[in-house]
């Protein structure tokens, strides 16, 4: 009886002793925690010192970085990454599906910021395994862009100047669209990819549909979800009022505007005909960012005038 009794006392001791081991390291573990946060792959995500070395890869998260004033902690950028002027002085790494990971790894980055519009899974799992943290930005919406405004003020401690930037473009949001009240713009058809390329377009659940909508118009293939390939027979039997293309000019040949109202088939169309073809500013319009509102605004003042 007392070999029994001393025996669960030993065991009765050493679980004790774990229990104790283990929450004297839970403590640690959370004394040492200075900043969790989930990003908008819905990973949590914690960290142990205060972030200070950013790769960023994406353009649009760039800009939001340099608009909440955290350009600053910027090492380097995905090649595309051309707003402001500033981040033209980082160096550039190769990103999207031919990321150059080890041009990553030798910026020695606490953080690369990514999206899986541009990024796969596998490639944020490559960084991770090289004992970089990842932080996933996805923004489709407005809603979506104004998370990752909010996400990235949260990394950069710079929450009170995310949330206001925040608030000014739903401000300029709303003033956009209270000008448009009442106005009937007609239907409109977003040329995301150009012709020569393989026509993309803009369907519900993106920005551009919003913007469409806030300015009293409606998306042409407000039927489809998200960013969609669509086929010239689709686009000339919907008729858009207007057509915005997103198309850049290097210089040579035809203008982005030229070239649309150029297309053999595509002379009958009212927005051909009336020449309501509208060549956004590609970054501005196509990028989840602040200059959304830029965007908006030229849209606007091109369909009503200022």
């Amino acid at each position: 009886m007392k070999k029994t009794s001393r025996i669960l006392s030993l065991a009765l001791a050493l679980l004790l002793a774990l229990t104790l081991t283990a929450a004297t390291a839970l403590a640690a573990q959370a004394e040492s925690t200075i900043l969790t946060l989930t990003d908008m792959l819905g990973r949590e995500l914690s960290f142990t010192k205060p972030v200070e070395r950013i790769v960023v890869l994406q353009p649009a998260d760039a800009e939001i970085l340099y608009a909440i004033g955290a350009g600053d902690l910027l090492v380097g950028r995905g090649e595309y990454a051309n707003y402001p002027a500033q981040v033209l002085e980082l160096p550039s790494v190769q990103s999207g599906f031919e990321t150059n990971f080890e041009q990553i790894v030798a910026l020695e980055p606490d953080v690369v910021v990514m999206t899986m519009m541009s990024q796969r899974e596998e490639d944020s799992k490559k960084l991770e395994d090289a004992g970089i943290t990842t932080v996933i930005s996805n923004a489709q919406s407005i809603q979506g862009v104004y998370e990752a405004i909010a996400l990235m003020g949260k990394l950069t401690g710079k929450t009170e100047e995310a949330a206001a930037l925040v608030d000014s473009m739903r401000a300029s949001f709303d003033e956009i669209r209270q000008k448009a009240q009442g106005k009937a713009g007609g239907s409109i058809y977003f040329e995301v990819s150009p012709l020569a390329y393989g026509l993309w377009t803009a369907g519900t659940a993106t920005f551009m549909d919003e913007i469409a909508g806030m300015l009293g118009m409606t998306n042409a293939f407000h039927d489809l979800e998200g960013w969609q390939s669509v086929s010239e027979e689709q686009v000339i039997s919907r008729d858009p009022d207007y057509i915005v293309t997103t198309a850049m000019y290097f210089g040579e040949g035809l203008k982005p505007v030229e070239e649309v109202l150029a297309r053999p088939n595509w002379s009958g169309l009212k927005a051909v005909k009336n020449q309501n073809v509208f060549n956004s500013d590609s970054d501005e319009i196509t990028r989840p960012g602040p200059r959304l509102v830029n965007a908006a605004q030229a849209l606007y003042e091109f369909v009503y005038g200022k």
